[in-house]
C-alpha cells in the first residue's frame, strides 16, 4: 500500500539522493542509481538498482517503494501524475515502472531556478515543505551573494564549456548560468536554453572564431583529455588553449541538477576564472 508522504523512495537520479540527504531524510532511500557518489556514504549505505538509462524493475518493485524519482527528457510541460509519460533518457525505465503500479515522479529541471524548483518539489513530496525551503533558501542565498561580488566585474573571461568532445556540445542551462554568476561570458549562451544536447552541437571553428579565454570541460563521466584540445586544428589559436587555461570539472560536481552544481560545481568555476 503506497503512502502519503512516501517514507520508501527509489531514486534513479543523483541529485535527489543528495538533496533527501542535505535534508536529513536519507533513512527514506531505499534504493539508488549507480551513479549516486554525493555524499560519499551512499556507495556503502543504499543498494545500487539502475543505471542512467536502465533499471531492475524487479528489484525495485522488492523494495516496495512509495515513490521513484526519475528524470524526465520530454519537451514541454511535465505532468507529475502521467506516470505512463516517456522520457527520451530514462524513456525505457518508466513505463516499465509505471506497469508494475509504482509511483513515478518525473523531474525536468534544466536552470537554476527548475533546480529550486526540484529542491522544494521533493520536499513537498516527503511531507517536508519547510526544510526544503529552508534548504532552497540557503542556496539562492548563496548565489545571489556570489553573483552581487561579480556583477560589477569588468574583465569577464570568455568562457566556452565542453559537456562533451565528440560531438563538441556546450554547457546547458544551469551551467551557462553559474558561469555567468562566476564572473565570466559563455560563448555559447544562445545555446543553453536549448534542452537537448544535439541542439547544443558546436563546430571547430565555431569556437576558434567566438576566442574564449578559459574551457572548461566536463566529458559526462568520461575522463577529460586535457592535452587533446591543443591537438585540435587551429586550437592553438584560441587565448584560453595558448594560455594553458584549459581545466576539466568532474562531471558529479557540475553535470548534475542538483545542490553540487550550487556548491562545489559553481567553486570550481569561479577557481577556473580567478
Amino acid at each position: 500500500m503506497r503512502r502519503f508522504p512516501a517514507e520508501r523512495i527509489v531514486c534513479l537520479t543523483e541529485e535527489t539522493v543528495e538533496t533527501l540527504y542535505l535534508l536529513g531524510e536519507q533513512d527514506r532511500i531505499v534504493g539508488v542509481s549507480g551513479y549516486a557518489v554525493r555524499p560519499p556514504q551512499v556507495r556503502k549505505e543504499k543498494p545500487r538498482i539502475s543505471s542512467f538509462t536502465s533499471a531492475d524493475v524487479e528489484k525495485i518493485c522488492a523494495l516496495k517503494p512509495d515513490l521513484v524519482l526519475a528524470f524526465s527528457d520530454i519537451q514541454g510541460p511535465i505532468i507529475p501524475d502521467l506516470v505512463l509519460a516517456f522520457s527520451d533518457i530514462q524513456g525505457p525505465i518508466i513505463p516499465d515502472l509505471a506497469r508494475a503500479g509504482l509511483a513515478v515522479h518525473l523531474f525536468n529541471q534544466r536552470d537554476l531556478a527548475g533546480i529550486f524548483a526540484m529542491i522544494r518539489t521533493l520536499g513537498a513530496l516527503i511531507g517536508e515543505p519547510a526544510k526544503a525551503d529552508a534548504l532552497a533558501c540557503r542556496l539562492e542565498t548563496r548565489i545571489a551573494d556570489i553573483a552581487a561580488e561579480t556583477q560589477e566585474r569588468v574583465n569577464r573571461p570568455r568562457v566556452y564549456f565542453e559537456e562533451w568532445n565528440d560531438p563538441m556540445i556546450s554547457g546547458i542551462g544551469w551551467v551557462s548560468e553559474l558561469i555567468e554568476i562566476a564572473g565570466g561570458t559563455d560563448i555559447f549562451a544562445e545555446l543553453a536554453t536549448r534542452p537537448e544536447a544535439k541542439q547544443r552541437i558546436v563546430s571547430s571553428a565555431d569556437v576558434i572564431a567566438r576566442a574564449p579565454d578559459v574551457v572548461l570541460a566536463s566529458w559526462c563521466g568520461k575522463k577529460v583529455k586535457l592535452d587533446s584540445f591543443k591537438a585540435r586544428d587551429g586550437w592553438n589559436a584560441i587565448p584560453a588553449v595558448a594560455a594553458g587555461r584549459i581545466v576539466e570539472i568532474k562531471s558529479p560536481l557540475i553535470l548534475q541538477p542538483g545542490p553540487a552544481a550550487l556548491t562545489d560545481g559553481l567553486d570550481a568555476i569561479r577557481a577556473a576564472l580567478r
